[in-house]
């Protein structure tokens, strides 16, 4: 039996997504997304005006007339949602955490997806798979997914990306489209692997990035002592934030792993939206939808 606070949520969300997925999403999806894959269909013969890049130059050989390879729009895609449920994401200084922020842009995407009868997915991970929801249509499914999201118990704390990709492109066949959604903080964070596994899993789906970052993170507030603790390996520390050397060396190290992020996503070719939980994510998957749109018509 679901808990009624999470009935509540789920209908809530329901409502604010269904809201912006139809006045924001449902068109620019369709645009940026839709037609990125083509199934060939027919060859038939050559018509004035045809693009000659679709020459199919075996056959026009054989039969001695021009012939063009036709290929129509995927009839469907599949859309995959890859959710970091660490410990890390269990942490909030404004009114919004970031696994319930993940919770709400997760439910935007999936629905945007049904809108266009795509397929969606879920995946929840730690520093295992923890949660597989194979990809399938319709807003029952849509409304399941997004009660696993929120009502999801995860075993782990820490996180290991590399183990989840290794994971997703096993069970994952066919190329989808791929929404990782998470803060993207591991200890110790090994770069080299984690950069491997992203370029291997794009080299298969198309990955998105959604980093999502509560100001806290980048930013100390000047209120003395206060003891740090680490959510996935448990490290304590106590700091003097009326240090403002400190603040300062704080606040460059966060940009610095920012920009480290952003670099390696961007070596990769990934396309990537930074979301602050202190402000409106619909900004940013705006701003992104309208880049990505802008990129394809060139």
């Amino acid at each position: 039996m679901i808990p009624k606070d999470i009935l509540e949520k789920i209908l809530r969300i329901d409502i604010t997504t269904n809201r912006l997925v139809t006045d924001v999403f449902a068109g620019a999806y369709h645009s940026i997304f839709k037609g990125r894959g083509m199934e060939f269909d027919e060859v038939r013969e050559y018509q004035p005006g045809d693009d000659v890049r679709a020459i199919d130059w075996n056959v026009t050989a054989r039969t001695g007339f021009p012939h063009i390879k036709k290929y129509v729009e995927e009839r469907e895609l599949t859309v995959m949602i890859l959710v970091d449920a660490s410990a890390s994401m269990q942490f909030a200084s404004t009114n919004q955490m970031k696994n319930k922020l993940a919770a709400e842009i997760a439910a935007v995407l999936a629905f945007a997806a049904i809108r266009n009868n795509d397929k969606v997915g879920l995946l929840m991970f730690t520093d295992e798979p923890e949660l597989f929801i194979p990809p399938k249509k319709g807003k029952i499914h849509v409304l399941r997914v997004i009660r696993e999201i929120l009502y999801f118990k995860p075993k782990g704390k820490a996180t290991n990306l590399p183990k989840v990709l290794e994971f997703l492109t096993k069970v994952l066949r066919r190329r989808s489209t791929v929404f990782i959604i998470s803060d993207f903080l591991a200890p110790n964070a090994d770069y080299v692997s984690i950069r491997k596994s992203i370029r291997i899993a794009n080299q298969h789906h198309d990955l998105i990035a959604i980093t999502l970052t509560d100001p806290r993170e980048i930013n100390l507030p000047d209120c003395a002592l206060v003891e740090l603790v680490d959510a996935e390996s448990g490290a304590k520390m106590i700091v003097d934030t009326s240090n403002e050397r400190l603040r300062r060396d704080y606040h460059k190290n966060a940009m610095g792993m920012i920009k480290d992020r952003s670099r390696l996503f961007d070596t990769i070719g990934i396309d990537h939206i930074d979301i602050s939980t202190d402000v409106p994510y619909t900004k940013a998957l705006v701003s992104f939808f309208a880049q990505r749109r802008h990129r394809l018509a060139r």
